[in-house]
């Protein structure tokens, strides 16, 4: 599949390439996203050339991984950084940070509602899911501006840099956003159904 390139009010959703690499490389070098996401740490410049030649090319190819830079469109700055992996037929799981100088602006919030809405739309997914280490406050607090329902914690959910951690699991289906499934949903006795 070839990459596509989204648009919301604020940003530019695009794929990253080998001129990305720097600006990857960069951004991943805070601290705070080499504790928080699964990425090798120490990051280093081969891990972003991996990523930007080699990861994102082959997950738009194959269709198991979508990602998307966050940019600003005006001077082109990159904001973030986002992915959609699927897990299984109609599932997929959304990945995301923000580069330290652009958080606290709503950006991934929006990136998130405009990669959702769009892998609702035209991917035909019935569900995304978010996962993240128990203790991350920002990302759960991207996934509940954006609507996620937090369902729970996993224990053992994540493996961090070889330590398995407990996690929150949290899901978006089409309904939440006032859209269609692309499969019917029968909710639990007891549980509200698609609106």
């Amino acid at each position: 599949m070839d990459p596509v390139t989204l648009t919301s009010a604020r940003l530019l959703l695009r794929t990253v390439g080998a001129h990305d690499t720097d600006a990857v490389f960069d951004a991943v070098q805070d601290p705070d996203i080499q504790r928080w996401t699964t990425i090798p740490s120490p990051y280093l410049r081969e891990h972003a050339t991996a990523f930007t030649e080699q990861m994102v090319p082959d997950g738009w190819a194959d269709r198991s991984m979508f990602t998307f830079g966050v940019f600003l469109p005006a001077g082109g700055e990159l904001a973030g950084m986002l992915s959609l992996s699927m897990r299984s037929p109609g599932v997929g799981e959304i990945g995301f940070w923000a580069a330290k100088g652009h958080r606290g602006h709503g950006y991934i919030t929006e990136a998130v509602l405009t990669a959702s809405r769009w892998a609702f739309t035209r991917r035909s997914l019935d569900r995304v899911e978010w996962r993240a280490e128990v203790g991350n406050r920002g990302s759960r607090a991207v996934a509940e501006r954006a609507g996620f329902t937090v369902e729970g914690v996993l224990r053992s959910g994540i493996n961090n840099k070889g330590v398995r951690r407990d996690c929150w699991i949290g899901s978006l289906l089409p309904s939440d956003l006032g859209l269609p499934s692309a499969t019917p949903y029968l909710p639990a006795p007891g549980r509200p159904g698609p609106a």
